[in-house]
Order: C-alpha cells, then sequence, then structure tokens
C-alpha cells in the first residue's frame, strides 16, 4: 500500500525506496513544469450561459481558436452560422459541419458562402442578411478570421488590390460589420447583442495610416495604385499590428455608432462590442509565423516542439477568453467598447483607440477607400463580363457556321 511506502520512506530514508532518490530529484523539476505550463496556459473561462435559440454568426470558425469557439457555443446549444470562403458543397466544409453536429449533439450547425478577401462577396452576403424580412435573429457576431504574412514572406494581395493583412484583418471586418449595422440595430430590446472582435498584443507597436496623405497615382496609367488609408510599413508584423490597432480603434467606433441610435420603441441600444486577446497560442497562423512559411523552419519549429508547448497556448485554452466575453452576464449591461484578456477586463495601451477625431478619420478614411475599390471591383467585373459575352457570341458565331456547313 502507498501509506507502507510513505512511512518506510520517512523511517528508514530514501535509499530504502525502489529509484527514491530519482523520484526526489525529478519532483521539483516536474513541479517547476507544471506550474510554468500552468502559467503559460492563462485564465480559464467559468462562466456559464444558456445558449440555446441564439443565433451566433462566425469568421474563422473552420480552424484554431475560432474552432474552438464554434465547438463550445455548439456544444451549450447555440446556433451557429459559419461564414467561409469554401463552397458549401466542398467536402471539406460537408465534413467539418458533421463533425461538429456529431461532437456538440447540435444539429443548428451552418455555413454561408463569404470570401473575406472580397468586398463584393462580403457585401453580397451581408445586404442579403440585411433585406431579409422581418429582420433575422442575430445575438452575437464572433470575427475569428485572421491572417499574417510569414517574416521573408512575399505579401500576398486581394482581388481588390489591398495587402492581404490589412485587407483581411481590418478592411473586411469594418466593411461586414458596416453593412450589417441595421441588423444589429433591429433587434428587440430584451436581447443580449454582442460583437466579438479577436486582437493581438501586437497592436501596441502599430502606426496607423496618414488619411490627409493623397493617394499614390500611377503616373502613366494615371489610376490610383494604393488608397491613402493602407498603411505602408516595411516588415509583415508591422502591417499586422497596424490591422490589430486600426481594428481595435474601429471597435470602440462602431460602439459609439451603435449607442448613438435612436431606436422606435426609445429602449436603450442592447449591442455591445467586446475586444478580446487571446494571448499568444499555438494556432495554424502562429506555426506559419515561427516556420516562416518555410520547410526549414518547419523542421526547426519541430525541434523546438517542446518549447512551443510550454509557452503557447492550445487552441482551447486561446478560446477561454472568447467564451468569457461570449457567456459573462456583466458584459451583456453597461456602455460596452470593453478589452478583455486572460478572461479580465484590461485598459488600452494606445490613446489612439479612444481618440475621438483619430476614430472618425479612420472610418472617413476606410469608407472613402472601399467605395473607390467597390467602383474600381464593379468596373472590372463588368469588363470581364462583356469579355465573356463576346468570347461566347463567337463560339456560338463558329459552331453555327460548322452546322451551316454541313
Amino acid at each position: 500500500m502507498p501509506v507502507h511506502i510513505i512511512a518506510k520512506g520517512f523511517s528508514e530514508g530514501l535509499t530504502a525506496l525502489p529509484y527514491g532518490w530519482t523520484v526526489a530529484k525529478l519532483a521539483p523539476c516536474l513541479a517547476v513544469l507544471y506550474l510554468l505550463k500552468w502559467y503559460f496556459n492563462g485564465a480559464t473561462n467559468t462562466s456559464e450561459r444558456n445558449m440555446h435559440s441564439k443565433v451566433v454568426m462566425m469568421t474563422g470558425g473552420t480552424s484554431g481558436i475560432g474552432a474552438e469557439v464554434a465547438k463550445g457555443l455548439a456544444s451549450r446549444g447555440a446556433q451557429i452560422v459559419l461564414l467561409t470562403q469554401h463552397s458549401l458543397t466542398d467536402p471539406f466544409l460537408v465534413d467539418y459541419i458533421e463533425d461538429l453536429r456529431t461532437q456538440t449533439g447540435n444539429e443548428l450547425i451552418t455555413a454561408e458562402q463569404v470570401d473575406l478577401t472580397s468586398l463584393h462577396s462580403i457585401r453580397e452576403f451581408a445586404t442579403k442578411w440585411v433585406d431579409n424580412l422581418p429582420p433575422r435573429r442575430l445575438d452575437m457576431i464572433i470575427l475569428c478570421a485572421n491572417t499574417l504574412t510569414p517574416p521573408g514572406g512575399k505579401a500576398a494581395m486581394t482581388e481588390d488590390g489591398l495587402e492581404s493583412t490589412w485587407g483581411l484583418n481590418y478592411m473586411a471586418n469594418f466593411h461586414l460589420l458596416s453593412i450589417l449595422s441595421p441588423a444589429l440595430r433591429a433587434q428587440p430590446p430584451d436581447r443580449d447583442v454582442r460583437i466579438i472582435l479577436g486582437t493581438c498584443s501586437s497592436y501596441m507597436g502599430g502606426r496607423l495610416p496618414d488619411f490627409d496623405a493623397p493617394a499614390k497615382v500611377d503616373k502613366k496609367s494615371k489610376k490610383t495604385a494604393k488608397p491613402a488609408s493602407e498603411p505602408i510599413a516595411f516588415t509583415p508584423a508591422g502591417v499586422y499590428a497596424t490591422s490589430k490597432l486600426a481594428l481595435m480603434t474601429f471597435a470602440i467606433a462602431f460602439q459609439k455608432h451603435l449607442s448613438s441610435y435612436t431606436r422606435p420603441d426609445k429602449k436603450p441600444m442592447n449591442a455591445r462590442v467586446i475586444i478580446v486577446d487571446p494571448g499568444w497560442t499555438r494556432t495554424p497562423g502562429m506555426r506559419r509565423f515561427l516556420t516562416f512559411g518555410s520547410l526549414w523552419g518547419l523542421a526547426l519549429y519541430l525541434f523546438m516542439w517542446p518549447l512551443w508547448w510550454l509557452v503557447l497556448k492550445s487552441s482551447d485554452q486561446g478560446a477561454q477568453t472568447f467564451m468569457y466575453a461570449a457567456m459573462e452576464a456583466q458584459y451583456g449591461r453597461g456602455d460596452g467598447g470593453y478589452f478583455l484578456k486572460e478572461c479580465r477586463q484590461f485598459k488600452f495601451l494606445r490613446n489612439e483607440i479612444e481618440d475621438e477625431a483619430v476614430q472618425q478619420r479612420l472610418w472617413e478614411g476606410s469608407e472613402k477607400a472601399i467605395q473607390a475599390l467597390e467602383k474600381e471591383g464593379a468596373k472590372r467585373r463588368a469588363m470581364e463580363k462583356k469579355s465573356e459575352g463576346k468570347k461566347t457570341g463567337k463560339e456560338e458565331n463558329g459552331e453555327a457556321k460548322q452546322r451551316k456547313g454541313k
């Protein structure tokens, strides 16, 4: 029995126990390792909320932290609407949703195809959602979609000509929420509506764009090469930090936008914006960043896996503050604009985030940039459609001539 073994160790010393000194030497190391892992894992969500009948719209819900948030909310009965760039008939998406339904015992998990790198795709989806009568139920929007060009990697561009990190992390979220604003304001006054946006501590190193600077113009084509509101940064990390700083600044401005709305029933606004920093987590994006997007980087990542396991959270641990933001009762009240980290409320470390003048310039600059990009996109699609029509017409004429010759 363990009691007799312990008693023998006390009476006769560690040498009387099998591997006694080995265990005594290893125990402090294991204890220190356990404490370090406990510390780096961060806080755990202890809040609970009945999520049955709640409609939750999510981006980034098929991988990383977003997948764990979707799983956690679905297991509590929430109806999940995943916004994904995958086709609704894509085998991966079909299997993913079926697996999620099986794991959570929740059949109310669906998806909508939205390409967040396309302003046109975002507008098509959001407009369709807003135009529905009566207004569709929407209790929560959780924005987890995120991207980062690895160090040394070549920056990708969206179809609208935006740098991908800036386009997805900030402009897509700005565009989506701007159009969905009427759907949020139309929710009944007794409904707890929350808009949760993911950020990162790197926002402290961001630098907002100079909105007073003129847009760059290509002298040859005499066309605008880049919107003035797009940040100019020399490193991928710089653009990423700026996108997070801009997103947080917009989040506070969006809360003011919602709160200033006068409801027809004269009830107070019930939509609240919450910003969440999940901490450093072993997500696919983090792995891509640490490996520099290369095979040799992946080999180095695998070699250093014990270190990353120790200091980085798992996706489930990274999702804890998102779950806390979605379920903690106190954040369903008050003025909104909360900033949460490790399941606690923190203050912003950049003054620009709460500066109304900066918020206004960011909003107006982003609107102008999107308007310009959407006009260019509409022209491009019209030309492509016209070109396809001419090509189809030529093919039909050729087939008609062949039939006539026969």
